[in-house]
């Protein structure tokens, strides 16, 4: 039975094919997913998204995103969900932000909450919500080992990306990539350190937001290490992100945070290319160190597995990938879900009913 998924971004997210942020990619993965397979998909996300399904477009970010425009986004996503709800007969309601509580819809239909980042970033009565059919999940099993004892059950559905998309083959290049959101957490000046110590150019590709914090981060710990071998790319998508991820050497991923997955890492070996990273959260599960990348601890660590980098096998990498990382994959079991608690939700209204036509 076709069904009618409505999947909300963070409030400050756009969609796009461009975007750095990994739950904004799997957002759109999954509404490409369900137009594919013939239901119906609703995305509220901020103007200039783009998606396969229905846009309920809320305003257009503005050029800085501090306290009073995180609180208009909040707002506006509040509204947005709720004319959502009365406009359409929604089967599911997916959330995918960091600040969903400012939205959550009330009981009555079944709500999916994809937790992208960090458990510790979220508030702690996230696991203590108590509206009924509110369904946690996680998108890798070293994030789902750190939820509290007193958290709601945790399904785990971990991230994929479109394979297809990536290929594998043709000569390496004598650079090292990074690719992401520019902030402090991602560590990228540690890469560029990195890559100084393996004298090997640096290409980062990515956006400044505008939070007051990413820019300063960018202004003092970014833009004095750029250079004629020390490159700020911008945002990148399409072929030249193809290109660039296959041609590189390695792909570094200097993360200061507990990462809970990482897109970035899958796409890399996709491309052939192998990741060095520093031990952080999931970045352990999706790197075989020594076969697919090194998992590293330091600066110092990171510059001797760069010049290692040419030692691993680039068929090995995409085999990794094709194993593991199917955007399919993580769909379907995206779409299994919606189905099952939509007809768990179904069978719960027809009883209650029955009940009280009795």
């Amino acid at each position: 039975m076709p069904l009618t998924v409505l999947n909300v971004s963070y409030s400050l997210a756009r969609i796009s094919g461009k975007t750095a942020g990994g739950a904004e990619q799997v957002l759109a993965i999954i509404d490409e997913a369900l137009v594919r397979a013939g239901h119906r998909s609703l995305v509220v996300a901020p103007a200039g998204s783009h998606c396969h399904g229905l846009l309920l477009a809320t305003p257009p970010l503005p050029s800085s995103l501090d306290e009073h425009a995180q609180q208009l986004g909040r707002e506006e996503h509040r509204h947005a969900v709720v004319q959502a709800l009365k406009r359409f007969q929604i089967d599911v309601v997916h959330l995918h932000g960091v600040d969903f509580l400012d939205y959550l819809p009330p009981a009555g239909i079944p709500v999916v909450v994809t937790l992208h980042l960090p458990l510790d970033w979220y508030p702690r009565e996230l696991f203590h919500v108590r509206r009924p059919e509110t369904y946690l999940v996680c998108v890798s099993s070293s994030q789902a080992r750190l939820h509290p004892p007193e958290a709601l059950m945790l399904t785990v559905i971990e991230n994929g990306i479109p394979l297809h998309e990536f290929g594998s083959g043709g000569s390496k290049g004598n650079y090292a990539l990074a690719m992401g959101r520019i902030c402090p957490e991602k560590g990228f000046h540690l890469a560029m350190d990195a890559c100084s110590r393996a004298h090997i150019p640096f290409f980062l590709a990515g956006t400044v937001f505008g939070y007051p914090a990413h820019r300063t981060y960018f202004e003092q710990s970014i833009l004095p290490r750029l250079s004629d071998t020390q490159r700020l790319l911008g945002p990148i998508g399409g072929n030249r992100k193809r290109h660039l991820l296959a041609g590189a050497k390695c792909v570094l991923i200097p993360s200061l945070a507990m990462e809970t997955s990482s897109l970035v890492a899958m796409e890399a070996m996709a491309c052939g290319t192998p990741v060095v990273a520093f031990r952080s959260g999931a970045l352990c599960e999706l790197i075989r160190d020594g076969r697919t990348g090194f998992l590293v601890n330091n600066v110092e660590e990171m510059a001797e597995a760069i010049a290692a980098a040419c030692s691993l096998d680039s068929r090995r990498c995409r085999a990794e990938a094709e194993q593991r990382f199917s955007a399919e994959h993580m769909s379907t079991n995206y779409l299994r879900f919606y189905e099952g608690i939509a007809k768990d939700a179904s069978r719960q209204s027809s009883t209650m009913r029955t009940v009280e036509a009795a």
